[in-house]
């Protein structure tokens, strides 16, 4: 039997059935689902009980995996993240105001993972190990079908731009928090296109979120300010895919067309564990003079 493949909304977003991803896959199976996230940017499977060693297996037959950037906690530099209100010590929540919860709600503003590193991210592939009765959703947004429902003259001013992405930027937006000084020496500031296209069809769409901090050249609030439009168009209810977790579902994003956000949930009530892979793009999304790549 094939593999199932339903559209969860008509801009993003499919479920794949009729597979099991912690086993042995092939090579053709890959292909066919980096095909699939071409075409409908979000994969959602239920029922993957995966582990961290075959998630890490599944992921890497994707590509090259990226390791996690310096925490407090000691789990950086790892393939595997932990995103969880559960200390793993005690295997007991977090306090309240904890500074590893702090930082989770850093996942609650729109973003894509990794635009603050040289090469951004590919995909993620995120496993919901332990999920909490309510809340705790994830919402997508396609920034490819924002781009394509804009007027062509709107898309002709944003052809050629690049902002500044900064990890930095986007950890001082979270209220009482501050970043690691070995976290931001580990992720200095990087400069990536306002408009890439995807290499396999051709299609575009604009790169911004919570990391991106201005456009280059440009007034510094001038070019917040287009940002913050730019993820005001994604995150209109027809871009955007909400899913509500059931515990072992599997999901697969493209980080190069998605924005996505974590929901609020009883952090200090319910207990959610969650474990993303990354899989890290290919080269940078400009050239070395600081213009936007053909294609990226």
């Amino acid at each position: 039997m094939g593999l199932g493949i339903k559209k969860l909304t008509p801009d993003i977003g499919a479920e794949v059935s009729n597979v099991n991803l912690t086993g042995q896959v092939s090579s053709a199976l890959v292909d066919e689902l980096k095909d699939a996230l071409d075409e409908y940017s979000v994969l959602v499977f239920r029922d993957q009980r995966f582990d961290d060693d075959t998630q890490t297996a599944f992921s890497a037959k994707w590509g090259p995996l990226e390791t996690t950037v310096y925490k407090r906690e000691g789990d950086g530099g790892v393939p595997v993240a932990n995103i969880t209100n559960v200390d793993f010590q005690t295997n007991t929540i977090f306090p309240p105001n904890h500074p590893r919860l702090k930082s989770n709600s850093g996942n609650e503003m729109w973003h894509t993972d990794s635009s603050f590193k040289p090469v951004p991210a590919y995909c993620s592939m995120l496993s919901g190990r332990e999920v909490p009765p309510t809340g705790g959703d994830t919402q997508f947004a396609t920034c490819r079908g924002a781009y394509e429902a804009m007027p062509a003259g709107e898309q002709l001013q944003l052809d050629g731009l690049v902002a500044e992405h900064d990890y930095g930027y986007s950890r001082s937006l979270v209220k009482g928090y501050q970043a690691p000084k070995e976290t931001l020496s580990e992720v200095p500031p990087v400069l990536h296109a306002v408009v890439r296209t995807n290499p396999s069809n051709g299609r575009k769409n604009f790169y911004t979120g919570s990391h991106a901090s201005y456009i280059v050249g440009w007034p510094v609030e001038k070019g917040r300010e287009l940002l913050r439009y730019l993820v005001d168009k994604a995150s209109k209810p027809r871009f955007v895919y909400i899913h509500k977790w059931q515990q072992y579902d599997f999901v697969i994003w493209d980080n190069r067309c998605v924005l996505h956000r974590a929901t609020a949930y009883e952090a200090n009530r319910y207990r959610r564990i969650m474990h993303r892979t990354t899989v890290a793009g290919v080269g940078p999304t400009v050239n070395e003079a600081g213009a936007a790549s053909a294609v990226a």
